[in-house]
């Protein structure tokens, strides 16, 4: 089944009550109305810590940073707030682990490991721009806790040299097809890297970060075998913030889940046969020989005197030789079904 991870990221906005809240959409119970099955949600959420001393140069952390989407005058002020620390970051975790869901972490620096002192996430992140950041691609695997990387940035180079390094200390690696553009035209998504992956890089989980609009995408890489799928999540796409337009709400949220789990249930097997559930409206539908006249007790039944009607219940066309040429046993009125009972 799919892992699927909702990335709140920054989406948040700073607050510790809009991450439960996003966490809430995550959380809620998920069916197919029409079936009434319930479903599985989401399996994970994920959160995005920095450690602004390690972010980015001086001079940009001071840039004047005035737009929309701003929450403060420079850069690092902007930052600074939408930052939570690593206590806030453990009372999401348990919030979101009262759920039953596993809690992903995407670190940006070493000195972002001090939160590991707090908790330990069930999977750690690697960000696109971090995957040519080898000290940290080899601090966080020093932890053995399962990482996953995401190809935004990278070509084979770049991948395999992160994976050098991890593998130095663990195997437990799953590779994200991610395109670092967002919204991603759907010129630019390139699924099939995902079927690249699984050939060159089959040892390790396969999946899709996805930043396109909507909900097809992913759905359409879980077609392809991606075992895992991570999407942005909000509470609403019109609230401030760079990643809110291109993130899914909670509606979003809910009929991608639902469509995932609804097309896994559908895959079945590889083989062709006939559905049990199916059989009924076989009986109905499909065609059985009948008479296309009136045949008396006696007659010999020629292929003139047949056609195909339905109900199914009776001879197919490829069993013609068990009718003709058999006797009438009892008269069969025109357009009836013969069955076995009315000959001999």
């Amino acid at each position: 089944m799919t892992y699927i991870i909702g990335e709140i990221g920054q989406n948040h906005n700073g607050s510790v009550d809009i991450a439960k809240l996003i966490v809430d959409a995550v959380a809620r119970p998920l069916t197919e109305e029409l079936f009434g099955y319930e479903l599985k949600r989401m399996d994970a959420v994920k959160l995005t810590k920095r450690d602004l001393k390690q972010e980015l140069s001086a001079s940009q952390m001071a840039a004047p940073y005035i737009n929309a989407n701003s929450f403060g005058a420079t850069y690092g002020e902007h930052r600074e707030k939408l930052e939570l620390n690593d206590e806030q970051h453990l009372e999401v975790y348990k919030y979101a682990k009262s759920f039953g869901l596993d809690f992903v972490e995407t670190l940006c620096a070493t000195g972002c490991l001090s939160m590991l002192k707090l908790f330990s996430p069930d999977k750690l992140k690697v960000a696109s721009r971090d995957l040519t950041n080898l000290p940290l691609l080899a601090a966080l695997a020093e932890t053995k806790i399962p990482i996953i990387v995401s190809t935004g940035m990278a070509g084979k180079k770049e991948l395999d040299d992160a994976i050098d390094v991890i593998t130095k200390y663990h195997n437990n690696i799953s590779i994200l097809h991610c395109v670092s553009e967002y919204p991603t035209k759907p010129e630019n998504v390139n699924l099939n890297t995902v079927k690249y992956l699984q050939k060159n890089y089959g040892q390790y989980t396969i999946g899709f970060s996805d930043h396109t609009i909507g909900i097809s995408t992913p759905l359409a890489a879980v077609a392809m075998g991606a075992q895992i799928i991570e999407k942005h999540i909000t509470l609403d796409r019109r609230m401030k913030g760079t990643d809110q337009k291109g993130s899914l709400g909670a509606d979003g949220i809910y009929r991608m889940v639902r469509d995932i789990r609804v097309f896994e249930m559908s895959l079945g097997k590889e083989d062709i046969f006939i559905e049990p559930s199916v059989m009924s409206s076989r009986v109905k539908l499909e065609r059985s020989i009948a008479t296309n006249k009136n045949l008396k007790q006696g007659h010999i039944i020629t292929d003139q005197d047949i056609h195909m009607l339905s109900p199914g219940d009776g001879f197919k066309w490829a069993d013609k030789g068990s009718v003709v040429g058999k006797t009438v046993k009892t008269a069969i009125n025109e357009n009836e079904i013969i069955y076995i009972k009315n000959i001999e």
